[in-house]
């Protein structure tokens, strides 16, 4: 069998280390090269995982309007956010390099072109040759996610080809605007990477749903997070921790295939790489009778545009 028609995949359901980019990037690298040596081709960390969720907002009155809580808070949250342009997914990137494995990474980034002081919940997928290809912020962060993340653009709104493959990936409930799933799907996705916080509730039912009606595979990744998991060393560690729930993430990555049906399902509560293989072949079989940007679509009275430029405040000429 055609090699390239199969492709192995590692769903990292992590804990981070909970707003130390430093100490997470240090467990990703272990995930990768775990992955590595087991030969993936792919793997795929939970939404946000780097350095972590703010789960916090929940529990501390996040709305609260010129809170110096929330403030020390945010720097703290700032100050370990992803600074791709200095360099700060170097290491992650070499190690993809090395073997030889693409990588869709959940993080909060600290856009440059932004100005570097607002945050954004970004998917970043770094190819097998160890280069980021794209970078996608999240377009509409959601509820309480607004106190502290800026909305996206269109520009991440890519699909990159992995093997026979062609892959696109959306953060939490991005995944439940239809016009973002489409505008995958009309690139040729076939292979839909949805990353969460972590929550089965969440997993269990939009992954079969996307798979259903993409008649693609369907990769949902979350990560963990238990009141255990809290560092002594963040701001306001006690209040935090005597608020806070038993646990806040259960996990819930799973695989679906293109019919439907599970190929893995939801896994809760275990911190874990979840490897499994899939073929290209069950896609082609299940477009012969729907394909939502193919033959059964009508561009000649629907059709979406998409605006994939960048956005930033200042055009230096």
């Amino acid at each position: 069998m055609d090699s390239q028609e199969n492709l192995k995949i590692g769903l990292a359901q992590i804990t981070p280390v909970w707003l130390n980019k430093e100490k997470t990037i240090d467990k990703i690298k272990s995930y990768i090269i775990d992955a590595g040596n087991k030969k993936c081709d792919l793997l795929v960390f939970g939404e946000a995982i780097l350095p972590g969720y703010p789960f916090w907002l929940s529990f501390t009155n996040g709305a609260e309007f010129n809170s110096t809580i929330q403030k020390e808070l945010y720097a703290h949250y700032l100050k370990n956010s992803v600074q791709i342009e200095k360099g700060d997914l170097s290491e992650i990137c070499t190690l993809a390099n090395k073997y030889q494995l693409s990588v869709y990474l959940g993080t909060i980034e600290r856009a440059k072109n932004r100005g570097g002081h607002s945050l954004y919940c970004s998917l970043v997928f770094i190819n097998a040759k160890g280069k980021i290809e794209t970078v996608h912020r999240k377009l509409q962060p959601t509820y309480e996610e607004r106190l502290v993340w800026a909305p996206g653009d269109g520009h991440g709104l890519q699909v990159h080809d992995i093997k026979n493959f062609c892959a696109g990936g959306l953060n939490c409930w991005e995944n439940w605007i239809p016009m973002a799933r489409t505008a995958l799907y009309a690139q040729g996705e076939n292979l839909h990477i949805a990353v969460w916080p972590g929550a089965y509730r969440n997993t269990v039912d939009i992954s079969p749903f996307i798979a259903k009606e993409s008649r693609s595979y369907v990769v949902s990744v979350s990560g963990l997070m238990r009141k255990t998991d809290i560092p002594a060393d963040i701001p306001h560690y006690e209040l935090i921790r005597n608020n806070a729930p038993d646990i806040m993430a259960d996990g819930g990555s799973c695989i679906v295939a293109p019919d439907g049906k599970w190929v893995v399902e939801p896994v809760i509560n275990k911190e874990a790489l979840i490897i499994a293989d899939i073929n290209i072949s069950k896609v082609y079989e299940e477009r012969q009778n729907f394909d939502a940007s193919g033959h059964y679509s009508r561009p000649d009275v629907l059709k979406l545009n998409v605006n994939r430029e960048r956005q930033t405040p200042v055009n230096f000429e």
